[in-house]
């Protein structure tokens, strides 16, 4: 694994890190290749449920979650390094995977950091984050999802404004329009995604994964479809093991083995 982004098993914690710190954790064609290498890395092994990525801040003045893509990457002709076949943008904003995300964001997240914050599942952050999509004041748009994430995840007015305007939105209105899921003093970000990922790994695997699944179809999908798919679902799990622990832990009254199978 790269040392541009670091990655840590931590019991059924995959912990993903961008840490290129001096560059604003800005994303150039390493981090996008190590991103995916880290995703994959995530994927594949049977022993991670849950997966969290955040950054190195040491020594910015402001911290900076990811400031985005790298301008100078662009302006050099190697814009499209920045993306992967598979992952797209950071090698990972449009990645299929199974597993949850959280991201964990203390500092700015603007530009293509914001995007990597709407291609995750959930959203930890510090009350001295902030939120945007800037490119509109270097004359580009958000490639990367963020034009139609950020609606779906704040409403259109909300997101129209910071769109257009090119300006952060603040962690504590951002928590309130329902982009962060916990909000957390500065430097608690990783530990309270941590915290959160354990509550998701006492769950049985199988089902979160299947349940994530269908809710992010939810965004597009038509209800036959999402039942359809629901039912799908359903009957893969229910001739899994974890299913028949689950029921039998039910009944002896003890807490469930999970093992993901």
């Amino acid at each position: 694994m790269s040392d541009i982004v670091l990655y840590e098993a931590r019991g059924r914690i995959g912990l993903i890190t961008l840490n290129r710190p001096e560059a604003r954790n800005a994303v150039n064609g390493d981090v996008a290749t190590a991103m995916e290498a880290a995703i994959d890395q995530m994927e594949d092994d049977p022993a991670i449920w849950v997966g969290i990525i955040t950054a190195n801040t040491e020594g910015q003045e402001r911290p900076v979650f990811c400031a985005g893509a790298d301008l100078k990457a662009i302006n050099s002709g190697q814009a499209g390094a920045l993306a992967t076949a598979r992952g797209g943008f950071a090698g990972f904003v449009y990645r299929e995977r199974k597993k949850p995300v959280i991201v964990a964001v203390d500092g700015l997240a603007t530009a293509g950091g914001c995007e990597i914050v709407l291609g995750s599942d959930l959203v930890v952050a510090t009350t001295r984050s902030s939120f945007g999509l800037a490119e509109v004041k270097r004359n580009l748009i958000a490639g990367a999802g963020g034009l139609f994430r950020l609606p779906r995840a704040i409403g259109q007015a909300a997101a129209m404004e910071a769109i257009l305007t090119g300006e952060p939105i603040p962690a504590e209105r951002a928590y309130h329009l329902g982009l962060v899921n916990r909000l957390v003093e500065p430097g608690k970000a990783v530990e309270e995604a941590i915290s959160l990922a354990a509550k998701i790994c006492e769950s049985a695997p199988l089902a979160v994964w299947a349940s994530r699944k269908v809710v992010l179809a939810s965004a597009w999908a038509d209800d036959e479809t999402l039942k359809k798919m629901t039912n799908s679902e359903f009957a893969g799990i229910m001739g899994s093991d974890d299913t028949k622990e689950g029921l039998t832990a039910f009944i002896e009254k003890r807490p469930p083995n999970w093992q993901g199978r």
